[in-house]
């Protein structure tokens, strides 16, 4: 499918690996010149190089921290105006609710809500002018069904997704459409991380703690980031014009939820 957006230009936000890493190459496919955001340059660079030599398209590099204002000030100076924004960031530490302090939720609003939205705020002025724009955020599963250990990540995530939900249908109008993914479990860093701790706690090996835990997914396995990412340019494309603020679970059927 002809997603109608070669040539647009997108920033795309935490996308040295990952599920990131998986929309940025979806979009690049489609034709779509790329900024590229994340903490470390080497891994960044090394993304870009891969995604020039593979798609042809421009991509620029911003090694920042978009959770602070000097990051998200070099990341917007390179950026320029974007037609489409993917919002991205690692999510903060798992624990229990008596593990966590002000400064615990500030660190985690900061970098889970409050980045994503004054990226918003400062983009999405140029793609109402244009008419046209873009922008999908990557939450998580938990905003839809709270996992207990994430607190942190269930408050900012779910602060984040009420912002969009009223934000979405106001920027509507002007041919600029914000959505959420919302992620299970990807075969990533992240997955690989988690099946470690599993395997340690429980003294088994990791293919014994990944074939735990996929056995809890309907689908029966972790999802690729380049399916994700392929939602994640379907969301961006000339066809997804009428979906306004929603939240689209790719979790391989793990939520038990009708609705």
């Amino acid at each position: 499918m002809d997603l109608g957006i070669s040539a647009k230009r997108a920033l795309v936000c935490a996308s040295s690996k990952g599920l990131g890493r998986g929309c940025a190459e979806a979009l690049a496919g489609a034709g779509v010149n790329l900024v590229l955001n994340a903490r470390g340059a080497d891994a960044l660079e090394a993304t870009a190089a891969a995604i020039r030599a593979a798609h042809g398209v421009q991509v620029v590099t911003v090694a920042a921290d978009v959770a602070t204002e000097e990051g998200r000030a070099a990341l917007l100076a390179a950026a320029g105006d974007v037609d489409i924004l993917v919002n991205n960031a690692g999510g903060p530490p798992p624990g229990v609710w008596s593990d966590w302090g002000r400064d615990d939720f500030i660190a985690a609003l900061d970098a889970n809500m409050l980045a994503p939205i004054a990226l918003m705020k400062a983009l999405m002025p140029g793609m109402i002018d244009r008419r046209w724009g873009r922008v999908v955020n990557i939450t998580s599963g938990s905003v839809k069904a709270p996992i207990a250990q994430l607190g942190l990540s269930n408050a900012a995530r779910a602060g984040l997704t009420g912002y969009v939900a009223g934000t979405s249908r106001q920027v509507a109008q002007y041919g600029v459409n914000i959505n959420n993914l919302l992620p299970g479990i990807h075969a990533t860093d992240r997955a690989d991380s988690l099946d470690a701790g599993v395997a340690k706690a429980q003294g088994i090996d990791m293919a014994t703690a990944t074939a735990q835990r996929q056995a809890t997914i309907p689908a029966r396995r972790y999802g690729t980031a380049a399916e994700f990412g392929a939602m994640c340019a379907f969301l961006c494309s000339q066809h997804a014009g009428f979906i306004v603020g929603q939240n689209i679970v790719l979790d391989g059927g793990a939520i038990n939820a009708t609705i």
